[in-house]
């Protein structure tokens, strides 16, 4: 019976030991799992990561504007990411100088975006390498109702008037006709105007005309000129995809203000009487339209404008840089294409009579304006 009390005894503290030796393994592999513990190994840390601070904005800045400490900030920028002479690192370099372009909050800024005063136009700032820029003169309707805006796109359109000219006189025809007086002595008083010799044309006579057979005579007539020479219009697209860079007359360099007399202080209303509202002054309209083109294309436009060509801006939709390969279009041109036949020579018209359709052009101010029907 003591043996067996024994045996017992020595398999119930194997098992305790089992079961202890059973939980120190588990214990320690969950604490090498969770990164702890006798067997874990130490994690290696990142070394911290070099950091200089640069200059942003920190509100919206337009062009021209000037930079003060109000509208400047500085933010950490990794080192490793940072190039020498591109962002400022102090707001006092920055202070004082002007925006080339508009930027928004929170940008970094750059030399390239900044300009010292004294440094030119903005203006040519905004023009790209190998182009410059160039003035037309606009009306309502050759611009679009004054639609375009600086940064939009524009085709121009030309339109020119051509005529015939004589290739040695350089002049309009027809020619004029002049009576030739032959040399001799009959014709010595005609001729002494013109010096000795004779043989001079003297006095000017009709433009030159053909000769016609006349059906209903019978015989050869001569026909001359009822009128001038009427010249040819011709309309092409001369250039395309051409930015606006402003529209009206730049803004001239500051200059020290005139001092003006005070005006007269107006007298106050009556009791019982409103002052008058003063009148809004409307927007003066602009007269040119500066275009950012390439040095052929200035050339081209400052020929045709002292050759009083007509030009017509087309405005082109946000972000359409297509080239379209357009027709010259003439009388010829428009008849054809749009099957526009020639009026029949009837024995019949309409009354009134209408000589002229009327000018395109708009003068003064187009909106309606109602006015109250006499009693």
């Amino acid at each position: 019976m003591a043996s067996g009390s024994r045996r017992r005894g020595r398999i119930i503290i194997y098992v305790a030991l089992i079961l202890i030796l059973g939980l120190v393994l588990v214990w320690v592999l969950l604490s090498n799992n969770m990164g702890g513990g006798l067997f874990a190994q130490p994690v290696p840390t990142a070394p911290a990561e070099e950091m200089v601070n640069i200059v942003v904005t920190t509100q919206q800045i337009q062009r021209g504007s000037e930079f003060t400490e109000a509208v400047l900030a500085t933010i950490p920028y990794p080192k490793k990411n940072y190039a020498p002479g591109t962002f400022y690192t102090d707001i006092s370099e920055v202070v004082g100088k002007k925006a080339k372009i508009d930027m928004s909050p929170k940008v970094p800024v750059t030399e390239s975006q900044v300009i010292d005063k004294l440094e030119g136009s903005f203006a040519a700032f905004q023009i790209p390498k190998g182009m410059v820029a160039v003035s037309i003169p606009i009306t309502r309707l050759s611009s679009v109702s004054y639609a375009p805006q600086p940064g939009d796109h524009v085709n121009i359109i030309v339109s020119v008037l051509l005529s015939d000219l004589d290739t040695n006189y350089q002049t309009k025809l027809p020619n004029s006709t002049a009576v030739v007086i032959p040399p001799g002595p009959a014709n010595l008083t005609a001729s002494i105007s013109s010096g000795p010799g004779g043989g001079e044309a003297a006095g000017g006579g009709s433009p030159v005309g053909r000769a016609e057979m006349e059906t209903g005579l019978g015989q050869p007539i001569y026909v001359v000129p009822s009128e001038a020479q009427r010249p040819r219009m011709v309309s092409q697209t001369l250039l395309q995809d051409s930015v606006v860079l402003h529209v009206g007359n730049f803004d001239l360099p500051e200059e020290a203000p005139v001092v003006q007399e005070a005006a007269p202080a107006a007298a106050a209303p009556a009791e019982g009487e409103q002052a008058a509202a003063a009148e809004p002054v409307a927007p003066k309209e602009p007269e040119v339209i500066s275009l950012v083109v390439t040095p052929q294309d200035a050339i081209t436009l400052n020929y045709l404008m002292f050759n009083n060509a007509k030009l017509t801006l087309a405005l082109r939709g946000a972000g359409d840089d297509q080239r379209v390969q357009t027709e010259a279009v003439t009388l010829q041109y428009l008849m054809e294409l749009y099957n526009i036949p020639v009026p029949a020579k009837l024995p019949y018209g309409m009354e009134p009579r209408v000589d002229d359709l009327g000018d395109t052009r708009l003068t003064g101010n187009l909106d309606v304006v109602a006015t109250e029907t006499p009693q």
